[in-house]
């Protein structure tokens, strides 16, 4: 279990870094919701193998896996994919990097390692993509797949609550 910590705290820090250099590189500019989503995705890229990665690996990991949220952002805001969050980029993209980061480090590397961790990505995406798909379409038909525009730009807190998020005025100077 002392492993598992360390190799994960390594790839959130890693993760951090990855996305911040990699925001600064690409996005000419520092982006303090890049760096935490590539927390977030240094997370995601360590959980698969947590426990066969050295501390070593974990780091890579958790470099590679920071770039990936911030190109994932990009690539799927020029495809009009609305995640105003970057869910899909840490969750999607880091989550099968993961996946297939454990046939590519640590003690279970290895070419036949790498095809299982493929088959089990395409399995689960098999599976995922269509039963999704299909849910959607039915959502859209009933009960809708976003909320009236209005509410979209007050937010959903005042929509839904009738309350903000936070008591903030936003026009007074601090």
């Amino acid at each position: 279990t002392s492993l598992v910590l360390v190799t994960t705290c390594l790839a959130a820090a890693a993760g951090a870094l990855g996305a911040m250099i990699t925001a600064a590189a690409y996005l000419k500019a520092l982006d303090l919701s890049m760096v935490l989503n590539g927390v977030l995705g240094g997370l995601v890229g360590i959980t698969a193998g947590a426990n066969k990665m050295s501390p070593t690996d974990a780091i890579i990991i958790g470099l590679i896996s920071g770039s990936l949220v911030v190109f994932a952002v990009v690539f799927f805001d020029k495809i009009k994919v609305d995640d105003p969050v970057g869910a899909t980029s840490v969750h999607l993209v880091c989550g099968v990097f993961g996946t297939l980061a454990v046939g590519l480090f640590g003690e279970l590397k290895g070419i036949d390692q790498l095809i299982s961790q493929l088959i089990g990505i395409g399995a689960f995406a098999a599976f995922v993509f269509p039963v999704s798909y299909i849910l959607f379409v039915i959502m859209s038909k009933t009960i809708g797949l976003r909320v009236p525009a209005k509410e979209e730009i007050e937010g959903l807190d005042i929509g839904e609550h009738g309350m903000r998020a936070y008591n903030i005025d936003s026009s007074k100077e601090y």
